[in-house]
């Protein structure tokens, strides 16, 4: 077994009302994909495309949360963790994605925040974590003019239905992901692709943080809001002036699109011509007020840093990855670069912006090649992530930066949407053959943690 060094550090070290939680998602967990008059998302439909998804997988079982999440909860708070952060499925409340409400979806909410209200585990939901109605989608989806509309009528119905137990909410998940992944690039659901797709994709993202923002705002007493942003530190590969531009368009899209807009700056630009495409495409200029909304919190999502280079022969950006694997930097098994400092880097670039209130880090964690063994996942690297991690938002929280919150993604090992079921995340090991729960030593490791 490796040895790694002790902590310096504690649960009490980032203050008594430290909220530390522990994250998952509807199409990622759930599973009882048309059970109980559930509609289609478009993971459902996506994942039944040949060679989307690794391994042929789909989410129809998933983690099988829909019928054990009483299981689950359980392990959630036998971990330490006093939050629990989970996402609603759209389409488990109206299976259409407007118009008829579905009573069965709207009851399964209800019992898993009872069941968190009754444990002591602080309910977190996010209202979108990417599992669009298909039937939505037949329609435009995101790149629709309607989908604000559609959006705020189920903001409205989440908030007047959850609104009395529910206090903390999360709007969209990494906006970024789904319209780069879903609507630029194809690698995600919807697998849509081009700029004619992604530029209204990224408009109507912009427009329904801060509109769900508001809508929770009135209708939820006291309530605590805010949205996620997926994040990572982009370097330059080398000191060339072109590698420089390169990277600074690369921050544009990986970190200021959405954060800008909210906090009333608009759309960056810098002289970066797409962004005077997105302005163009959907005068977006006349919707500065509307993209911004005051909102408590700012979710921060970090797994990695990102080297770019200069690479003409990429359209518009201009800019490629230098992958991780070839620099001969600690990667994860998704090959993403392990590098706590550059955590920290990303931490204090968006405390600076001066306008946040408080973050809290809703998402952060690693895949490893686990293995079960004699009943045991001895995931020792996944502890020294976590170690190296904490590590350096102790440091960040040190030096004045207002955080008030982890999540560990994630509880179980799920499905990770494009990886299908191969990439394996959480605390708890999942059979999926059996849907045997078996704790990791990084699970004892949080619970040795969050106890001390």
């Amino acid at each position: 077994m490796t040895s790694f060094p002790q902590n310096t550090f504690n649960a009490k070290s980032f203050g008594d009302n430290f909220t530390w939680g522990i994250a998952i998602a509807a199409a990622q967990n759930e599973g009882a994909y048309n059970i109980d008059g559930k509609g289609p998302s478009i993971w459902d439909n996506f994942s039944r495309r040949q060679g989307k998804i690794k391994g042929g997988a789909k989410p129809s079982v998933a983690c099988d949360f829909y019928y054990r999440y009483k299981d689950d909860l359980l392990l959630a708070k036998a971990l330490g963790f006093n939050s629990f952060r989970f996402s609603i499925s759209w389409p488990r409340l109206l299976p259409d994605g407007t118009g008829r409400v579905n009573k069965e979806g709207i009851a399964f909410y209800h019992k898993v925040i009872d069941e968190c209200l009754k444990l002591a585990l602080t309910p977190y939901v996010t209202l979108y974590h990417w599992d669009l109605p298909a039937e939505l989608e037949k329609q435009g989806g995101w790149t629709s003019h309607h989908i604000n509309r559609w959006f705020n009528r189920y903001v409205t119905l989440c908030a007047e239905e959850y609104g009395d137990k529910v206090k903390d909410w999360i709007i969209l998940n990494e906006p970024i992901g789904f319209t780069s992944l879903g609507y630029m690039l194809g690698k995600h659901a919807p697998g849509k692709t081009g700029l004619a797709n992604f530029l209204p994709a990224v408009h109507h993202a912009a427009l329904a943080q801060a509109d769900g923002g508001r809508i929770i705002r009135s209708l939820v007493p006291f309530a605590h809001i805010g949205t996620t942003f997926s994040c990572s530190e982009i370097i330059p590969n080398s000191s060339r002036p072109e590698d420089i531009a390169a990277a600074q368009r690369a921050d544009i899209l990986f970190n200021r699109l959405f954060i800008e807009p909210l906090l009333g700056k608009g759309f960056p630009k810098d002289g970066f011509k797409l962004m005077d495409k997105l302005e163009m495409h959907n005068t977006a200029w006349k919707y500065t007020n509307r993209y911004q909304f005051d909102f408590d919190f700012i979710g921060l999502q970090n797994y990695f840093p990102i080297v770019i280079k200069y690479n003409p022969l990429i359209p518009i950006v201009q800019a490629s990855e230098v992958k991780a694997v070839s620099r001969k930097v600690p990667v994860t098994a998704m090959g993403w670069e392990i590098n706590a400092g550059s955590f920290y880097n990303v931490l204090k670039k968006f405390w600076k912006y001066g306008a946040v209130k408080e973050i809290i880090v809703t998402e952060n964690g690693a895949a490893f090649k686990d293995e079960l063994v004699n009943g045991v996942v001895d995931d020792q690297a996944r502890i020294h992530y976590f170690q190296q991690y904490l590590h350096a938002m102790h440091r960040a929280q040190k030096e004045g930066v207002n955080i008030r919150g982890y999540f560990a993604w994630t509880l179980t090992d799920n499905f990770e949407w494009a990886e299908g079921y191969n990439a394996r995340f959480g605390l708890v090991h999942v059979d999926f053959k059996t849907q045997l729960r078996t704790i990791k030593n990084s699970g004892y490791w949080f619970r040795d943690l969050l106890g001390g």
